[in-house]
């Protein structure tokens, strides 16, 4: 008899075939795609608001006649170029309260860093094997949350990868460079 060996790769266990066209396409031949919906914080507003967007999510979320998955997911936040932008202020800057207030910055900028500062993301995924009716469920599910207050987009495959990433490894980023054929 022949032991079936398990391979200790992910990418040999993971129904994923590819990401494309903002789609996972799984070895069943299903697609898992959704919306990316942008946060807002709705404990600032008033109390009628705040009622009137939960009740809104709750329609909302009682209109849609498929399954699908409310995903919330980090993203590490670059902000060097905004960093570079500060250095170069701080270059040119004559007054030395400027340079202060701009020194300032860079500081609470590097702590930033140095405390590896996320951005929370939210995703509302499905699957489904038509692509007509994945395109009306993505239009359903944008419009849907419009109505509540809410800005929505159809996800990317940088979004695909974001969320499978911290799936499969906690979070954590890895620092993998590029495999060249010799």
């Amino acid at each position: 008899m022949k032991k079936n060996k398990v391979s200790p790769f992910t990418e040999d266990w993971l129904p994923i075939r590819d990401i494309q066209n903002g789609m996972i396409l799984t070895s069943d031949k299903n697609y898992v795609t959704g919306v990316k919906i942008t946060p807002r914080n709705i404990f600032i507003l008033d109390n009628d608001m705040q009622n009137h967007i939960l009740i809104s999510l709750k329609n909302f979320y009682n209109m849609l006649d498929f399954e699908f998955w409310l995903v919330v997911s980090d993203r590490p936040v670059d902000i060097s170029v905004y960093m570079s932008q500060l250095q170069l202020l701080y270059n040119k800057a004559a007054s030395p309260a400027i340079r202060k207030l701009i020194d300032q910055d860079i500081e609470k900028g590097k702590s930033f860093i140095n405390n590896n500062v996320v951005d929370t993301e939210y995703y509302l995924l499905f699957k489904d094997k038509k692509p007509d009716d994945i395109a009306k469920k993505i239009r359903l599910m944008i419009n849907g949350l419009a109505s509540c207050g809410l800005n929505a987009s159809q996800t990317t495959n940088e979004d695909l990868r974001i969320i499978l990433n911290n799936f499969l490894n906690g979070g954590k980023d890895t620092g993998f460079g590029v495999v060249m054929p010799v």
